[in-house]
């Protein structure tokens, strides 16, 4: 199949401006087969972020990353560029470690984390044993440090951790990430959930206001402040704030991870999503300018430049 010139330069776009890709069916939320929800299981594992197209909404992308890459099915996972390979290459490189390799990751040693269940849990846990006895808890803590109680058969793999009775299945990822967890149930408008409060997880978003922000501004104990909004809505500015370009992205890349970064949009919204892959990747003293540019102009006696 001939690859039509505009489809092959969006295909390049994407792969040039975004370091993980996913051609799939469906999204990461909604997957809309079998074999992307088991590749977006896997890479969960391992990045927090990466981008997805859905070609189930892109026709044009569906046949022409197939003819791009010479590869006949979807999913198709893209590491710098490269084509890693669809389902079954990644299944099989994320259960012999190669998948991790990948990312620069190192592969945790088995090791039982401690986990503690408040007696609520602890009864759950119980009764759902009890009512499916064929199936073992599995619990998973993915990159982006959701987690998730499901029942499953053991694979015979898995760190067990034994709480009062109650056998809990993890893989070395998330066992590594669970040491110290404890788990409660608690009410919320839509019923009862399970909350999952675990000290490993880097701290949340950190919500700024512009007062704040002027303050240490003025006081200069602001360095790393930064306009995430595309050029198009640059009209009115915080004149210390960096826009967030390819050469911020690289600087902030190389900074210690308890550096405080803060983010500024139009209205709040967008600095939030941006600050929050920020998190997932490590840094620790993350903030969300709140009201964003918007609040700024109107709040301030600094005129925006």
């Amino acid at each position: 199949m001939d690859l039509d010139p505009a489809t092959r330069e969006t295909i390049e776009t994407l792969l040039n401006a975004n370091e993980v890709v996913l051609f799939m069916k469906g999204n990461p939320q909604q997957p809309q087969c079998g074999f992307s929800a088991s590749t977006i299981a896997a890479l969960s594992k391992f990045v927090p972020d990466f981008v997805s197209i859905d070609v189930l909404q892109h026709p044009d992308l569906r046949e022409g990353i197939k003819a791009y890459a010479n590869w006949p099915t979807i999913p198709q996972l893209y590491v710098k560029g490269e084509l890693i390979g669809g389902n079954d290459i990644i299944l099989e490189m994320s259960s012999s470690g190669e998948l991790a390799q990948v990312f620069g990751l190192d592969t945790p040693e088995r090791t039982e984390p401690t986990i503690t269940l408040a007696d609520q849990v602890a009864e759950a846990m119980r009764h759902a044993a009890q009512d499916q006895p064929d199936l073992a808890m599995h619990l998973d803590i993915d990159a982006a440090w959701q987690h998730k109680l499901s029942l499953a058969p053991a694979s015979g793999d898995e760190i067990k951790v034994v709480i009062d009775n109650i056998e809990i299945l993890l893989d070395n990822w998330a066992a590594s990430r669970a040491s110290g967890l404890h788990i409660v149930l608690e009410e919320t408008l839509t019923g009862t959930s399970f909350r999952f409060d675990n000290p490993n997880a880097p701290p949340p978003v950190k919500d700024l206001s512009v007062q704040t922000l002027k303050e240490k501004l003025d006081a200069g104990e602001m360095t790393n402040l930064y306009d995430v909004r595309p050029k198009k809505e640059n009209a009115a500015t915080i004149s210390q704030a960096q826009p967030l370009d390819d050469k911020a992205a690289m600087t902030i890349e190389d900074l210690p991870k308890d550096t405080a970064l803060v983010f500024h949009c139009h209205s709040g919204k967008t600095s939030r999503v941006v600050a929050e892959r920020y998190r997932l990747k490590g840094f620790t003293d993350v903030y969300s300018v709140t009201g964003g540019i918007l609040a700024w102009i109107k709040e301030t006696d600094s005129a925006a430049s």
